[in-house]
């Protein structure tokens, strides 16, 4: 059988994650320093781990219900009203996912007719064009600009709305580039989402790694809440990225939409991960303050220090990358992680890994050890002062 005559013809076009790429090809070298991976470094706090080890000891390894088990809705929902000052119940308004990764999916596939248009901000996170296409929904990059501090602007999004848009996605802070939307910010484009009554798709996976003030949720915009659908997980306020517990709120009738996508592809999160995540949101506030702080001063040293090696760098407000703009060196994006692969063994990401609004630009993350990043800054600048060529 030829297979490339048998294959969805989307997914067919869609390109593999242009982080992957740097990924594989460092895997096959010896010593490579790499500062790509968007993973907390931490491991996961004792208490939360022994949540999970707890749940597996007392036979808690059934099946669970399709939204997840009711007590960590119910502390998904307290967590929110908590940390954000924004009300949903749970009984109607949460779904339990494995991930955040899986949430986006399911949403998109939920809301997407064919041709629908979703506005993406970009540079973006990797996986939304693709689910956006898989879904059968067409991409309408909207360019976040270094002089804006990578924030939506109320200018640049009006002129992308047009009579076929159906979303727009929100992820901050955000990754690659650590933007950030005040209360402010928000404010000038809440106006824009009720008026052409398209839905808010914010992706609140750093809300807690937001270093400048407290996060702000669209959500709390009541004109907008039943447009509003909420993305979140624990994986990087937790360190808990391979528990896979993520989750959804959002509406009841597009909850109950949503979850069928959900019981029949998933059936459930992984019940010990969930037991783990109750644990996590009803006790783990402390952790989230401790780590985000150690994050809080890795960001300080790196920003600092590229700025110092000549590689200009704003200051992220959220998440834990930077997004250093590499024109100086006369290279692309691709040609210069190429390079300092080959000469230094230090592996980046290109910033046109996330859009063509990256380019220019590589993403640095900063969930490791100084003592990494310190080496990185060294190849860094040897490359730069030497390695050129």
């Amino acid at each position: 059988m030829i297979f490339d005559e048998e294959i969805n013809q989307i997914i067919r076009n869609i390109k593999p994650s242009g982080i992957r790429k740097f990924f594989d090809i460092a895997a096959t070298r010896k010593n490579v320093v790499s500062l790509g991976v968007g993973e907390p470094d931490f491991i996961t706090p004792w208490h939360i781990r022994e949540a999970a080890i707890y749940a597996i000891e007392k036979g808690r390894t059934f099946y669970t219900g399709n939204k997840g088990l009711p007590a960590l809705r119910k502390g998904i929902c307290d967590y929110y009203r908590r940390r954000f000052n924004v009300s949903y119940e749970p009984e109607d308004n949460v779904i339990v996912t494995v991930g955040g990764s899986e949430a986006i999916d399911i949403v998109l596939r939920t809301i997407l007719k064919p041709g629908d248009e979703v506005i993406l901000p970009t540079p973006a996170y990797v996986a939304y064009r693709a689910i956006i296409e898989m879904a059968g929904g067409k991409v309408v990059e909207v360019e976040l600009k270094e002089e804006d501090r990578f924030k939506l602007t109320a200018r640049d999004f009006e002129k992308a709305v047009t009579d076929k848009t159906k979303a727009v996605i929100l992820n901050f802070p955000g990754n690659p580039t650590g933007g950030v939307m005040s209360r402010e910010d928000y404010a000038r484009i809440v106006p824009i989402i009720k008026k052409h009554n398209i839905f808010a798709i914010t992706d609140e996976i750093y809300a807690e790694l937001t270093y400048e003030g407290t996060h702000c949720s669209i959500a709390e915009y009541e004109e907008i809440k039943d447009q509003t659908i909420v993305i979140n997980g624990f994986s990087k306020a937790y360190s808990m990225t391979g528990y896979r517990v993520g989750y959804i709120l959002a509406h009841k009738d597009l909850i109950d939409m949503i979850v069928k996508i959900h019981q029949y592809t998933i059936m459930c999160a992984t019940t010990s991960s969930q037991y783990a995540a109750i644990e996590a949101v009803n006790n783990g506030d402390a952790d989230i303050e401790r780590m985000a702080e150690s994050f809080r001063q890795r960001r300080n040293f790196i920003v600092k220090e590229l700025n110092r090696i000549g590689l200009k760098t704003h200051m992220p407000e959220g998440a834990f990358y930077v997004f250093p703009s590499i024109k100086i060196s006369g290279l692309g994006s691709e040609e210069f992680c190429e390079k300092l692969l080959d000469q230094e063994n230090l592996a980046l990401v290109p910033g046109n890994a996330f859009g063509q609004a990256g380019e220019g630009y590589v993403r640095i993350s900063y969930a490791y050890s100084l003592d990494e990043i310190k080496t990185a800054i060294e190849k860094l600048e040897h490359f730069l002062n030497n390695g050129i060529r």
